[in-house]
C-alpha cells in the first residue's frame, strides 16, 4: 500500500510513536518488551499496531523489524504463565485484513524502515 501522507495516516503514525516509546520506556511494557527480545533477540525495531486489554490477559500484535508480526497473549497478573507467541510474516497477516488496518501496517512499515536505516 502506498503512502500518501493523509491525515489519517499522520494521526496513525503519531500513536505509533507514542506507542513505540511506551514500549521502550515505560514500566508498565517491560514484561512484553522481555517477551519480545527473548523470542526475536534480532528485534532492532518494534512498533505495536494492535493491543486489547482483556480482563485476565493483554493481547498484542507488534510489527517486529520489517520481516514479523508477533501475536502476544500475556496474562494481566501472573508472571507464572508462559505468554503465547504466535509469529506471522507480514504478507501472511495482510490477508484479509481492513483498510484501515493495512494503512496502520504501512505507516508501521515507514516507521521500521526508518528505524532501521539509523
Amino acid at each position: 500500500m502506498k503512502l500518501i501522507g493523509s491525515k489519517t495516516e499522520q494521526e496513525i503514525r503519531e500513536h505509533l510513536i507514542k506507542s513505540n516509546q511506551l514500549l521502550f520506556k515505560s514500566e508498565e511494557k517491560k514484561r512484553l518488551l522481555e517477551v519480545i527480545e527473548c523470542e526475536f533477540p534480532e528485534m532492532k525495531a518494534a512498533y505495536i499496531i494492535y493491543w486489547i486489554p482483556e480482563q485476565g490477559e493483554h493481547l498484542y500484535k507488534i510489527l517486529i523489524n520489517d520481516r514479523f508480526v508477533a501475536e502476544i497473549e500475556l496474562e494481566r497478573n501472573s508472571y507464572e504463565v508462559k505468554p503465547k507467541v504466535k509469529t506471522l510474516t507480514v504478507s501472511q497477516y495482510l490477508k484479509g485484513l481492513s483498510k484501515q488496518n493495512q494503512i496502520k501496517l504501512a505507516v508501521a512499515l515507514d516507521l521500521v524502515k526508518h528505524d532501521l536505516k539509523m
